[in-house]
C-alpha cells in the first residue's frame, strides 16, 4: 500500500514525471512545446495553480508551483492526461507514453528549499551532459531573469485539441508567478538574484561532474535531432528513495520539524483508515488527508 498524500493549502511544490523507459518522447522541437505549455497552461488556469518554473527534458518534466486551492492531484492529473493523449498524437505512439511510478511530488518547506529547487529545474540539463549552460537548453524552461515576470502566450496544438470543443481556446496565456513567501520575504528582484546564484553554483557542479564521468557535452543541435523513439542510454538508479519534502542546504532543525510532522500525519492516517474500515464513518482523518475526503466523503480535520 502507498503512503497516504498530505496536501495542504499553499503548499509550494517539484513535480517530476519520466516517460516510459526514458524514451526521448519529449524531444525539445516546437512541436512538444507547444504542446506542453498548452496543456500546462489551460490545467492551471482551470484548479487556480500558480506556475513558478519548469523545464522540459527530453525523457522527463521538472514543474515548480504553489498549490492555493488544495487542488493538486486533480490539476497533475489533468495536465499528464492532456500531455499523454496530446503526445501520443503527434509522435504516432501507441501505448503508455508516462513511467508507471508515482509522480514525484516534493514538498518545499522552507525559502532555501525552494530556492535550491528552482536552480535545480533549471541547471538539470546541464547536470545531464546536454548543454554546457541552462540559457542553452533548446526545450521548455525557465531563466531566474524571468522568474514572475515572463508570459508565455500559446497557440492550440494542430493535433488531439478538437478545435470544436469550447474548453480549448485558440490562444491560451500562461503568466509565470513568483512563489508567494519567497516574494513576501525578499521581493522580486532579490528572489530571482538568490535564484541566479544559485544556478550559477549547481551549474559548476554539473560542468565538474560532467567532466570527471568522462562525458561529452551533446549540444543543443544533437539534442533537436534526437529520435523521440529511442530510449536515455546512460545508468540511473531505478526505484529510490522518493523524497517527499525538501528544506534546503543547513536546515537541520527544518528537516527534523518536518519529518516529525510527516510521521505524526501517517500514524493519525493509519488510526483513522483502521477505524473507517472497521465501519466507523464518523472518524475523523488528519488535516492534509486528501483522497479520503474527496473519493469517500470522508470527514477531514480542518
Amino acid at each position: 500500500m502507498t503512503q497516504p498524500r498530505l496536501v495542504l493549502p499553499g503548499d509550494t511544490v517539484m513535480v517530476t514525471r519520466r516517460t516510459l523507459r526514458r524514451h526521448h518522447l519529449f524531444r525539445p522541437d516546437a512541436a512538444i512545446r507547444q504542446l506542453y505549455l498548452y496543456a500546462l497552461a489551460v490545467s492551471a488556469r482551470e484548479f487556480g495553480i500558480l506556475v513558478h518554473g519548469v523545464t522540459l527534458m527530453s525523457t522527463h518534466e521538472h514543474l515548480v508551483f504553489t498549490d492555493p486551492k488544495r487542488r493538486r492531484p486533480d490539476f497533475l492529473r489533468r495536465l499528464h492526461r492532456l500531455v499523454s493523449l496530446g503526445t501520443k498524437a503527434l509522435r504516432k505512439w501507441e501505448g503508455a507514453t508516462w513511467d508507471h511510478e508515482r509522480t514525484s511530488v516534493v514538498r518545499l518547506l522552507t525559502e532555501r528549499a525552494v530556492i535550491e529547487k528552482l536552480a535545480y529545474v533549471m541547471a538539470n540539463p546541464v547536470k545531464a551532459g546536454l548543454v554546457q549552460h541552462a540559457r542553452d537548453w533548446p526545450g521548455v524552461t525557465v531563466l531566474p531573469h524571468e522568474l514572475g515576470r515572463r508570459t508565455f502566450r500559446i497557440e492550440r496544438p494542430a493535433v488531439f485539441f478538437d478545435p470544436r470543443n469550447r474548453q480549448w481556446p485558440d490562444v491560451v496565456e500562461l503568466s509565470l508567478s513568483l512563489p508567494p513567501t519567497l516574494e513576501q520575504a525578499y521581493g522580486a528582484q532579490a528572489v530571482r538574484e538568490a535564484v541566479g546564484e544559485e544556478l550559477r553554483r549547481q551549474e559548476q557542479l554539473a560542468r565538474t561532474e560532467v567532466k570527471e564521468r568522462g562525458w561529452r557535452v551533446l549540444g543543443a543541435d544533437r539534442v533537436r535531432r534526437l529520435s523521440p523513439y529511442r530510449r536515455a542510454a546512460s545508468f540511473e538508479l531505478l526505484r529510490d528513495r522518493n523524497a517527499t519534502f525538501a528544506v534546503g542546504r543547513g536546515q537541520k532543525k527544518a528537516f527534523f520539524a518536518a519529518a516529525s510532522e510527516l510521521r505524526a500525519f501517517r500514524r493519525a492516517y493509519r488510526q483513522a483508515l483502521e477505524q473507517w474500515r472497521a465501519g466507523l464513518r464518523s472518524v475523523v482523518f488528519p488535516c492534509g488527508t486528501w483522497w479520503m475526503g474527496q473519493a469517500h466523503s470522508a470527514t477531514v480535520q480542518t
